[in-house]
């Protein structure tokens, strides 16, 4: 296809995304997270080498080593005390020396593999190291895709468990919108190797209790969950993204959808899902 097309640009979102099940197939995992993506930037190199390159990695390239920040215990959820964190977590924090789980290490393994591409071959790429990438269309399971698998719960009455952490754990969520509006500014204006921390920043941060009071204060209907005391493996007690280096790079783009629409939008549309199914 490389040989026959010149693409004006490559979007690999291609992934195994779950860090749960990688356990269960290893090999098939790396087949996919990393040599997929190698096999892709070699293609890219030889028919396309001008064309930007991105790639979706994501923030568990960084471990459990954010876990390691001094936090801070609040009613609903924790937060960082270090004031150096105090916008979220910067590109430059270490990807080593922590545990990853197995879709973790195979998506640093392409991540560095990106870089590598664009700074020795001078290729256009960039990793985007996202947080909770999310929208209406979202399918949501338990697994993958918190925010829209909790909106079904509660909309449908399904039990929810929350693993670990007094489910005081914070993730930062960013629409898909806001994801597609920064690549169309970075085929643009395209730089080499590049890496950039794409998430919801602090202002769409949210905790599990938090989700699950915004979700009933807009439903009306009370989340039926239960806690378990172990954590998911190299699970993260609190991530958001610092959107620093994006906004300087790219000063036209930033977060347009805030937290509750996007919690409005997933709203209406399982709704409108479940009443299709129902018929």
């Amino acid at each position: 296809m490389f040989e026959q097309e010149h693409f004006e640009a490559v979007i690999h979102f291609a992934a195994q995304p779950s860090h749960d099940k990688a356990s269960h197939f290893p090999l098939t995992d790396f087949d996919v997270n990393a040599v997929g993506t190698i096999n892709l930037l070699e293609a890219n190199r030889l028919y396309s080498p001008d064309s930007p390159f991105i790639y979706m990695s994501t923030n568990k390239v960084y471990g459990d080593a954010p876990n390691e920040i001094q936090l801070e215990e609040r009613e609903f959820r924790w937060d960082y005390a270090i004031p150096i964190y105090d916008k979220g977590i910067p590109e430059n924090f270490r990807i080593d020396q922590s545990k990853h789980s197995l879709f973790g290490a195979s998506k640093v393994a392409a991540d560095i593999m990106v870089q590598e591409y664009g700074r020795y071959f001078g290729m256009p790429t960039c990793c985007l190291r996202g947080g909770c990438l999310t929208g209406p269309a979202h399918s949501g399971v338990e697994l993958h895709g918190f925010l829209s698998y909790l909106i079904k719960c509660n909309l449908d009455d399904t039990h929810y468990t929350v693993f670990g952490y007094k489910a005081k754990q914070v993730r930062d969520n960013i629409h898909s919108n806001d994801v597609v509006k920064f690549m169309e500014a970075f085929i643009n204006s395209p730089r080499r190797g590049e890496v950039y921390n794409i998430g919801g920043g602090k202002a769409n941060a949210v905790s599990m209790l938090e989700a699950f009071q915004l979700a009933e204060s807009i439903t009306g209907k009370p989340m039926n969950w239960s806690y378990s005391e172990i954590n998911r493996i190299g699970d993260h007690i609190c991530y958001y993204s610092d959107l620093t280096k994006m906004r300087s790079h790219y000063p036209n783009w930033n977060i347009t959808i805030d937290l509750e629409t996007m919690f409005r939008q997933m709203i209406d549309s399982w709704d409108q899902r479940m009443a299709v199914a129902a018929t």
